[in-house]
Parts: structure tokens; sequence; C-alpha cells
């Protein structure tokens, strides 16, 4: 898989241009462009990499701590948040717009959506409801 910079400009390739809300050695975090809900945030690493199970291992580890640590910040300033949904598009089949790892952390409050059973399983709405 190619993990160079590609030809066409990347929108995660320049975090200058963008409004950072937190940062780590290796990632960044913004808030979501186009949010599902109040608090939608990506973190992003620094370097380009297509798909995220490419990450290594250290950056498996800095996202899950910066994970942690923007959940906790959430929480505490917003406390009708009652839970999270946690994700990302591995592949184009798989929904991937951008293709430079990004991790989705998702705020969710009681009552956001009629029926939440099913949580991610939602991307194909008929395997939702199990």
């Amino acid at each position: 898989m190619n993990k160079r910079r590609p030809a066409v400009p990347c929108p995660f390739c320049s975090p200058e241009k963008l409004e950072v809300v937190t940062s780590s050695r290796n990632f960044y975090v913004i808030n979501d462009n186009s949010p599902v809900t109040p608090g939608h945030c990506l973190i992003i690493p620094n370097r380009h990499i297509a798909d995220p199970l490419d990450l290594n291992s250290e950056e498996i580890t800095e996202a899950w701590q910066l994970v942690q640590q923007i959940r906790e910040k959430l929480l505490v300033d917003d406390p009708s948040i009652s839970g999270f949904n946690l994700g990302f598009n591995s592949g184009r089949d798989a929904g991937q717009t951008i293709f430079h790892t990004h991790i989705h952390l998702i705020p969710r409050r009681f009552g956001d959506v009629e029926t939440p059973r099913g949580g991610i399983r939602g991307v194909i709405p008929a395997r939702q409801n199990y």
C-alpha cells in the first residue's frame, strides 16, 4: 500500500491550516467539519498514512491515550454526554473518503436517536437491529 503523500493535496497533511484542538507528539485533534453530534472530533496522525490498520504500535498507544484524554475533557465540559462511538473507515468500500488515517470520537446523548441499539453496526442499516 502506498504510504507516501498523495499527488493531490491531502486536507490532513497541513494541520497548520486547520483549527487544532490539541496535539501530541505524533497526532493532532480537530473538530469534525460535519459533526454527527456536538463534540465529534478526529484524531489524526501527523504522518500521512492512508489506512488506520497500518498504524504502528507506538502510534496506536498514543492515539488511544489521546482518545481517553479528549473523552475526559468532553465529559467534564458536557455532562449530557452518556456514551461514545469510536471508529474509523479502512478503505473505499468501508466508506473512507479521506485517505489519511483519522479516528472519529463521537459523543452520544440519551435520546439523540430513537433506537441506538446496534451502534456502529448501523453502517449497514439492515444489520443494525440484531
